[in-house]
């Protein structure tokens, strides 16, 4: 599997550095993972249009 760096935000990701802790990952980047993938998944077409997949990222705040 490939693997890219993404930037992120000091304190974003000194906040999740601590949740992962506390929620007992094994390290940050499995716990950035795992929230990464149950997103993904909330907005993730099983059959949902183009327009269904829009509506929520909008909804979200990813999109105005």
């Amino acid at each position: 599997m490939k693997r890219i760096n993404v930037k992120i935000r000091q304190d974003l990701i000194a906040r999740a550095a601590k949740l992962a802790t506390v929620a007992g990952y094994s390290s940050t980047e499995e716990f950035v993972e795992h929230v990464l993938e149950r997103e993904i998944a909330k907005i993730e077409p099983d059959q949902a249009s183009d327009a269904e997949i829009l509506r929520k990222l909008k909804g979200l705040g990813y999109i105005d």
